[in-house]
């Protein structure tokens, strides 16, 4: 059986500060997304295993923590430190503005996707691998309302555990200042 494994950061723990603290990044990584991967890969160990007796239990914890890891594994990736350019490519750029009429448009929309969500979740921008075409999904929690056939190209995480420490309620303080971090690089990666 193939175990899935915590995926190391592409940056310091501190290098997202002062938009994400050193603290948040610590915690969200080492200890949630820690748990994702290792509550999917007991699950995968009881499938595995030939217990059959909880199927629905175990293919649900399977899906939500699964999720949970491919979720936080693009979004770590999908942030750098805000002292970097952060200017999305001209690439990027241009097929967002053909689908959203103007960047400001799009940046609007996703960060009111994200600050909508109920409870907890994601907000992501996804692009059709049939189509070429982008769209903005929320995502409850890690596994409800996802859409099949659509690559995973932006993502941000507005569980409370990604800001409370550092922006106690206001989700919408946290969401204003992410774009400070966004890797635009990384989406225009997942683009070609």
């Amino acid at each position: 059986m193939k175990k899935y494994k915590l995926p190391d950061l592409i940056y310091s723990y501190n290098s997202l500060e002062p938009v994400i603290s050193e603290e948040i990044m610590q915690l969200h990584h080492r200890k949630h997304h820690a748990g994702y991967v290792k509550k999917a890969n007991k699950a995968l160990e009881v499938l595995d295993a030939g217990d059959y007796s909880n199927i629905k239990h175990v293919l649900r914890d399977l899906s939500f923590n699964l999720n949970g890891h491919k979720l936080h594994s693009v979004f770590w990736k999908s942030m750098r430190a805000p002292d970097e350019s952060n200017s999305s490519s001209p690439k990027v750029k241009k097929k967002i503005e053909e689908k959203f009429k103007s960047f400001k448009r799009f940046k609007e929309l996703f960060a009111n996707t994200a600050k909508s969500v109920e409870g907890s979740g994601w907000a992501v921008l996804l692009g059709n691998e049939r189509n070429d075409n982008f769209e903005i999904m929320q995502i409850e929690n890690h596994n409800k309302l996802y859409l099949t056939n659509y690559k995973l190209l932006l993502a941000l995480d507005v569980w409370e555990h990604a800001y409370y420490l550092d922006y106690k309620n206001d989700r919408n303080e946290y969401v204003d200042r992410w774009w400070n971090v966004v890797n635009w690089d990384e989406v225009e990666q997942k683009l070609i």
